[in-house]
């Protein structure tokens, strides 16, 4: 799994806040963002074909698109927390109808 550090924290008017954590799984074909919402880590993940089908990107390099389209994706990110959209494991998928 790839890591990568942005050097950002920053929170937003609805209490989101997103640190400086971003993953790749290249078994799963799924990016996760990390945010904080109440007191705790959020993982906000999206596939790598989601991506591809809103942004027309290249499978060679999907961080890349995250950083690219991070502002909107945060921004999703936000809607979905504030609906409460959570999975079980109180984690966020992102899907390509959300974007």
């Amino acid at each position: 799994m790839n890591v990568v550090i942005q050097k950002r924290n920053k929170t937003t008017e609805e209490g989101v806040s997103f640190p400086a954590l971003q993953c790749w799984n290249p078994v799963t074909k799924v990016a996760t963002i990390a945010a904080e919402f109440s007191g705790r880590r959020v993982s906000c993940r999206i596939k790598i074909a989601d991506l591809n089908k809103k942004y027309k990107i290249t499978t060679d390099e999907p961080m890349q698109s995250i950083t690219n389209y991070r502002t909107e994706i945060e921004s999703v990110i936000r809607e979905l927390i504030s609906k409460k959209s959570f999975e079980e494991d109180g984690s966020i998928m992102i899907s390509y109808d959300d974007l």
